[in-house]
């Protein structure tokens, strides 16, 4: 009789513990789903201090003293080259304008073009940046500087009815690659960022 109850519940024991399993399972899975999205993202770090670095998109207006057909604006393209006449191709992407003037200065003396070129660089336009997701008119936008997410946001036409109000996502190329981050409405935005309105869990 002993063996024939434990031969009868083996069965039932292993569907029990089958289903606890699965109802395990299932819980998890149901808390997995719960997690806000982006919540779990890195938080975005500080700006490197500094001026800003010019990329591509970015537009210079390039003064150079009692140079008038070499004064003009500029626009830095995709390999962050500006094309300037009688110069050709000279590099401005991760530069500051500074060291942009610096560099025009040098390839004028080395060129024999100018003994002592005067060379003053300005950010006349700056690249756009881009938001997406529950935000009423997602899309690209000018850069304002001192831009913040919230700001960004207001841009974009507000928050949706669905939107996570206290994060936002930030794809960011921080030099090495880009990665998305996440950021407080108060954070400051960036030229060429990617900011994500994520949808708020209920």
């Amino acid at each position: 009789m002993v063996e024939r109850i434990i031969i009868m519940r083996t069965p039932f024991a292993t569907t029990s513990r089958r289903l606890v399993l699965c109802a395990i399972l299932s819980a998890l899975a149901g808390c997995a789903a719960m997690i806000a999205p982006g919540s779990n993202l890195p938080e975005l770090p500080a700006s490197p201090p500094g001026p800003y670095r010019l990329g591509s998109g970015d537009e210079v207006n390039i003064r150079i003293f009692d140079q008038p057909q070499l004064s003009s604006k500029y626009s830095v393209d995709d390999s962050g080259f500006i094309d300037m006449p009688l110069l050709g191709l000279v590099q401005a992407g991760d530069l500051n304008p500074d060291q942009l003037g610096g560099r025009i200065a040098l390839g004028l003396q080395t060129h024999n073009l100018i003994l002592h070129p005067s060379v003053a660089v300005e950010i006349s336009h700056f690249r756009a940046f881009y938001i997406l997701g529950e935000v009423n008119s997602p899309g690209q936008y000018p850069y304002r500087p001192g831009m913040t997410v919230l700001t960004a946001i207001s841009i974009a036409g507000g928050f949706t009815y669905r939107a996570e109000h206290d994060y936002a996502g930030i794809t960011r190329d921080t030099g090495s690659a880009a990665m998305q981050y996440k950021a407080a409405d108060s954070a400051m935005a960036q030229p060429g960022d990617v900011i994500t309105v994520f949808e708020r869990r209920f």
